[in-house]
């Protein structure tokens, strides 16, 4: 799983810097490529050093001590002891909305993040459960693909969303055709929301059966997840750059699925999620059960 995660990690970097190479010369011809390989090599930097943070910021999380949350600080030092990795730094967003998400290059470097919201809407059987939704991604190491790709999507969009304001054309043989800018800008943070997709959907199944697994309590889980798509329907997110970006770090999708974002959605239905966590519930009792009652 880790080596996987870091191949994926390597991928992406690759995918999105081409893509940035190639709007670049769509944008400014060759001196436009010569600035995006530039760019390419910053935002690859900040994208595996600094992921973490601009999702943090974007979010407006703020990190918490013991005195502050002791219960929260308590069962995530519980849950990390139990699945054997360091414990991440843990922050609250002031989001009305209940979700929760993990960010981070490697566990050493971990943070889980949940919102007032979701302190607000569930029992402590349920946010533990959520919790070690987030731990079981931390273990696996999905936090630094998925910080990654917040990163990156979040600067593509940017720029994509920047470059409208830049001339385009002239009389230069070596500018770009304005048509070719138009697809650029469009496709820049589409290929982007793609990209997030691929990489969302198995993972959420992945750390939902790990989850219950380290908290031994599927159906909290199940039930905090029904909760939590309640809540996130009724209090969508704006879809901003910063918002879309990071969509796909949280534990249920925090925006809206009317429209384009029903296209980009990064995660499996909550119906399917649900069904499964049940299934897995059932089969440990029928594990846990006597032989001789079976």
């Amino acid at each position: 799983m880790r080596r996987w995660n870091g191949l994926k990690t390597a991928v992406l970097l690759g995918a999105l810097s081409a893509l940035m190479l190639v709007a670049g010369y769509a944008i400014a011809g060759g001196s436009g490529l010569a600035v995006a390989a530039l760019l390419s090599l910053a935002m690859n930097g900040a994208a595996y050093f600094w992921s973490d943070r601009l999702a943090l910021r974007a979010m407006g999380a703020r990190r918490v001590g013991e005195w502050e949350a002791p219960t929260l600080i308590a069962t995530v030092r519980e849950l990390s002891d139990a699945a054997g990795v360091p414990m991440p730094k843990v922050y609250i967003s002031p989001l009305p909305q209940p979700n929760a998400f993990a960010t981070g290059r490697d566990p050493r470097h971990a943070a889980v993040c949940v919102t007032e919201g979701i302190l607000r809407l569930l029992t402590w059987r349920e946010l533990r459960a959520v919790l070690a939704h987030e731990m079981s991604h931390v273990v696996n190491r999905d936090i630094l693909v998925s910080s990654v790709a917040a990163g990156l999507a979040g600067v593509i969009t940017s720029l994509a969303n920047f470059a409208f304001f830049l001339p385009v054309g002239g009389d230069d043989e070596d500018a770009p055709n304005p048509l070719a800018t138009l697809v650029m800008l469009v496709l820049a943070p589409v290929a982007a929301a793609l990209i997030q997709l691929a990489i969302s959907r198995t993972r959420e199944f992945e750390a939902d059966a790990d989850g219950a697994e380290l908290a031994d309590d599927p159906l909290a889980l199940a039930a905090a997840l029904q909760r939590i798509e309640a809540g996130v329907h009724s209090a969508p997110l704006v879809s901003t750059p910063a918002t879309t970006a990071n969509a796909h770090l949280m534990i249920a999708n925090p925006l809206a699925d009317d429209g384009l974002g029903g296209l980009f959605r990064t995660h499996p239905p909550t119906s399917q999620r649900v069904r499964r966590l049940l299934e897995l519930a059932d089969e440990r009792r029928d594990h846990r059960r006597p032989a001789s009652i079976r």
